[in-house]
């Protein structure tokens, strides 16, 4: 099972919009020697709404590539290969499969708004078409769209649904969808404010935007709610606190890209309609970085 702190990876990116290589395989390796167990490449925080198809798997083979030669199997890497298109997400998830990652983490469909049968059968299509194991994600306040416990429960009893990312920031729902499901699946915060709390839960840890600029805290603090250190690990939560706060005063991956290029580690690049951090917010991320002990 895959547990700890799970990187959902900013996506770098060259001032005219182009993919930066470079940079990526620098991310790459800040995660593996800075203790992150797990790297979701291409996931909504990687901006996969806006690479096509190509560049979406040639950054998912880039990261496997990466963690194979340097990690010696210690470090996960997940594909986002959701998408609003059952076709689209099977086509994707296969190929992902085909390069070798370790599971896929799916979106709900976003702008459809289908119902809950519907969010069922599509998932379910993509679990029976590839035969690779695969983390639901329900994010509704980015979707629009919320999958309801109840059908999570119907879900995890499909052999390769091995986990799910609950991101909705409520703690009496996720501890009520790890009593109906977690001795099935996995389940994975999906919000850096409330994912130590989640994990004391007994969630298996935090799919994280925190820990692109917060590594080494972000997998300690895991570490420590995982083995029941509550104490430790609510205090680095609370030295976290205003990153994880103030990572989402634009949308997300606008701030935290911003921040990560304040480090040296990417360029500014970004892609429409998302634009770079707005300059009211600029000192707020700098603070953030410097209360954490970041920057």
């Amino acid at each position: 099972m895959i547990s700890g702190s799970l990187v959902a990876l900013a996506t770098p990116m060259n001032p005219d919009g182009t993919l930066d290589w470079e940079r990526l395989d620098g991310l790459v390796d800040f995660h593996i020697k800075n203790g992150t167990d797990a790297i979701v490449a291409v996931g909504t925080t990687g901006e996969s709404a806006t690479l096509n198809p190509e560049e979406h798997c040639a950054v998912i083979r880039r990261v496997v590539d990466l963690v194979k030669a340097s990690a010696e199997g210690k470090v996960a890497v997940i594909a986002g290969t959701g998408a609003n298109s059952t076709t689209e997400a099977i086509d994707l998830t296969r190929e992902a499969s085909k390069i070798g990652v370790d599971a896929c983490l799916l979106v709900t469909p976003y702008y459809n708004k289908p119902t809950q049968e519907g969010l069922y059968q599509h998932y379910k299509t993509i679990a029976e078409a590839v035969d690779v194991d695969q983390i639901l994600y329900n994010v509704p306040g980015r979707t629009a769209v919320d999958m309801l416990n109840e059908t999570v429960v119907r879900l995890a009893d499909i052999p390769n649904i091995i986990g799910v990312k609950d991101a909705t920031g409520d703690l009496a729902r996720g501890k009520e969808l790890i009593n109906l499901v977690g001795d099935r699946i996995a389940v994975y915060s999906g919000d850096d404010a409330t994912a130590v709390e989640l994990i004391l839960l007994g969630a298996k840890g935090n799919i994280s935007v925190t820990a692109n600029v917060a590594p080494k805290d972000m997998a300690d603090l895991c570490r420590l709610a995982l083995a029941g250190e509550a104490e430790q690990a609510r205090a680095i939560s609370e030295r976290l606190m205003p990153l994880n706060e103030n990572l989402f005063v634009e949308a997300n991956p606008i701030p935290v890209k911003w921040a990560l290029q304040q480090m040296g580690l990417i360029q500014g690049g970004i892609r429409l309609p998302l634009t770079p951090l707005s300059a009211p917010f600029h000192q707020d991320i700098l603070s953030a970085l410097k209360s954490a002990g970041v920057k």
